[in-house]
């Protein structure tokens, strides 16, 4: 930080194919009509086979409030989607996954209509399992909650989500399926 100033979030801008074609700034990134970055999406699992999700803080720029996956965010330019993943899990909710995989990717165009923004990203999906206790950051998430598949169903009917949950959690559901078995409803 220089002169109480926050420095800027570089993100990597990629092309179709999620090649890194360079880099753009966070906020501009998102702005619309978007420029297409590589993000990441995680899915935890405890032992019972219940999905953690998380309510994004109210400090949040973009979808303040809105309850989403497990964690996501974007790697930083030459880091990789994977060692991100782990970073931002341990930042946002003090815990590091007991196992993390690798689930495939998911290109997506989301406009958030209350801010105005746009979720243009190249998003690598992984799915694991959490087996310690939380310590969730307040600035990054407002609540936490273990949901069975019906449970999400009924939740997500009811309360607000991010624009792009139900596009990477069905881009997972083939690794969900794998990890948490046939019974368990994902």
């Amino acid at each position: 930080m220089t002169d109480g100033a926050a420095e800027a979030i570089m993100l990597e801008l990629v092309d179709e194919t999620g090649q890194t074609i360079g880099t753009a700034e966070k906020l501009s990134a998102h702005q619309a009509p978007g420029q297409l970055h590589r993000a990441f999406s995680v899915f935890l699992f405890d032992d019972s086979g219940r999905l953690l999700i998380q309510q994004r803080a109210l400090g949040k720029y973009h979808s303040p409030g809105v309850w989403s996956n497990t964690c996501c965010g974007h790697p930083y330019p030459g880091e990789s989607p994977f060692a991100a993943a782990a970073r931002r899990t341990y930042e946002e909710l003090g815990v590091s996954p007991a196992l993390l995989a690798e689930a495939g990717t998911v290109r997506y165009n989301h406009p958030d209509p209350d801010s105005g923004l746009v979720e243009q990203e190249f998003n690598h999906l992984f799915v694991g399992l959490v087996q310690a206790e939380l310590v969730p950051d307040p600035t990054e998430v407002g609540a936490t909650a273990f949901v069975t598949a019906g449970e999400l169903a009924e939740r997500h009917a009811q309360a607000p989500f991010s624009s792009w949950f139900m596009t990477v959690l069905d881009a997972a559901r083939p690794a969900v399926k794998e990890l948490t078995g046939e019974t368990g409803g994902w």
